[in-house]
């Protein structure tokens, strides 16, 4: 059930403080973890959260944001529209590459379904942080991006908010969108990979057709 009352004593240094509730009892840890808003959190605003506990019984935030529509707060983020263009235009290059030869629909496929299961995975993932459960490895999302998933990937560190504001993470995000990226432009046009696009059956005719002219 959400909750509303003010974000109180916050250290963003720290990225923890206390939500003190608008009906009036006790203060509400709450861990930048569990923010669920477009912007870091400021003491002093309104905010609606729920209450958890951590693995010690205690009572958490479990989620919380501005007070305000939380879909509406997506749509705002300047990132989730980077995003959103990004992916469709990296789907619509794709799809015209399967249309004139260049690629079969498999690597359409796949960089659908991965993208797919990896977003819900995100998903999975924002919910464990908030519960304080047990998380998926940084790793194994990282793996998933290099394995065609990273249009998904992308998205939802937008929609659920979620890997954004961690320079680390990002960092290797971006090294493993490249090295996807790098990965099929390699496999599809370099001379050197014929071999293997032989194998998995990359040798359409567009394909043939780049290599004889």
């Amino acid at each position: 059930m959400n909750r509303k009352g003010i974000l109180t004593a916050w250290s963003d240094d720290r990225g923890f403080g206390f939500i003190t509730p608008a009906a009036g009892g006790e203060r509400v840890f709450a861990h930048v973890s569990s923010y669920a808003g477009r912007d870091r959190p400021v003491s002093g605003r309104k905010v609606v959260y729920t209450v958890a506990e951590d693995p010690q019984g205690r009572p958490r935030a479990g989620s919380f944001k501005y007070a305000r529509t939380a879909w509406l707060s997506v749509f705002m983020v300047p990132g989730f529209w980077f995003a959103g263009a990004l992916v469709l235009a990296f789907f619509a290059l794709l799809t015209n590459l399967s249309d004139r030869g260049y690629l079969p629909v498999s690597i359409l496929a796949a960089y659908g379904g991965v993208s797919l299961v990896l977003f819900l995975v995100y998903g999975l993932d924002k919910r464990a942080a908030i519960r304080g459960t047990q998380r998926t490895a940084e790793n194994t999302l990282h793996l998933f991006e290099v394995c065609c998933g990273w249009p998904g990937a992308l998205l939802a560190q937008q929609v659920f908010r979620h890997k954004t504001r961690k320079g680390s993470y990002q960092f290797v995000f971006w090294l493993a969108v490249l090295a996807n990226l790098g990965a099929l432009g390699w496999l599809l046009f370099a001379p050197e990979a014929m071999n293997w696009r032989q194998q998995l059956g990359l040798d359409g005719p567009g394909i043939r057709s780049f290599f004889t002219h």
